[in-house]
């Protein structure tokens, strides 16, 4: 599988994550103090946990409660290949709180190897960008309503938001005025005077998307108007605060279905064609 290699990075608003290949190398028993929800991309992820030895295979979702300890290695000799999310079970915690979730404990899974699809699209997806502040919130978000459904069987329905409707307007019109940057939760949270948590519960309900996916959206609307008359495709991603050209290509593609290269080849052919 190409050989045994790490990569991680550092923690953005309570998330860091984690991706690995393992043939030779193994992890022995340790213990984290966040939730440990990875999914096993290739080969089968071995581990023992809880007085048992649980295998994952591919598209599985492993999830492992904090301070549990647990080990890990290759299922067979040909390896395995897996992405990991850690997630701070306080900002868990409050984020099932504010979604009017019943948190008086943190969800607990009791399956530790899972078919999950849902949870395994918003592992995978996680790692298509760098993270951002707001974006951490959102995968909190998602995570914690994940989390609480494998715990309850049930899907929390969203109480009514806390936020009134002038504190949401004001959330939206900051991320409108500084749609070319990174905005931070904190910033989202002295606009409003209400937590990160209350806020992405309420701007969902209220706007049918997360602060993060808001943003995200006005940003690339911006390098959509400008893409006819940029000099670079490269210079225009820096302009609007993506990591890089390929980052701001993989989230145009997302977006709108096609490249920010072939979208622009094709206004400039509807331009002749009008013309």
């Amino acid at each position: 599988m190409g050989g045994d290699w790490l990569f991680a990075d550092e923690a953005v608003g309570g998330v860091s994550r984690l991706r690995a290949s393992l043939e030779r190398h193994g992890y022995s028993r340790h213990r984290h103090d966040n939730y440990t929800i990875a999914l096993t991309e290739r080969g089968v992820q071995e581990f023992d946990y809880r007085g048992g030895v649980h295998r994952s295979l591919p598209g599985q979702v492993v999830v492992l409660h904090p301070d549990e300890l647990h080990d890990g290695r290759p299922g067979t000799g040909d390896g395995f290949v897996y992405r990991t999310r850690y997630v701070d079970p306080a900002r868990v915690f409050e984020t099932v709180r504010a979604a009017g979730g019943p948190a008086l404990t943190l969800p607990f899974v009791a399956t530790p190897v899972l078919d999950d699809p849902a949870l395994a699209r918003i592992l995978s997806d996680s790692f298509d960008a760098p993270l951002e502040p707001l974006g951490a919130d959102e995968l909190v978000h998602e995570v914690s309503l994940s989390l609480l459904r494998l715990a309850t069987g049930a899907c929390l329905q969203r109480k009514q938001g806390a936020l009134s409707d002038a504190a949401l307007s004001r959330a939206r019109e900051f991320l409108d005025a500084n749609c070319l940057r990174v905005v931070s939760s904190t910033e989202l949270e002295r606009v409003c005077g209400h937590t990160r948590f209350a806020i992405s519960a309420a701007f969902r309900q209220r706007f049918g998307t997360s602060p993060h996916r808001y943003l995200l959206m006005r940003r690339l609307e911006v390098v959509r108007s400008q893409l006819p008359t940029a000099s670079s495709i490269a210079a225009l991603a820096c302009d609007a605060a993506f990591a890089d050209q390929a980052h701001m290509t993989r989230m145009f593609r997302q977006a709108f279905g096609m490249t920010p290269g072939a979208y622009a080849g094709l206004r400039c052919a509807g331009r002749r064609r009008a013309g």
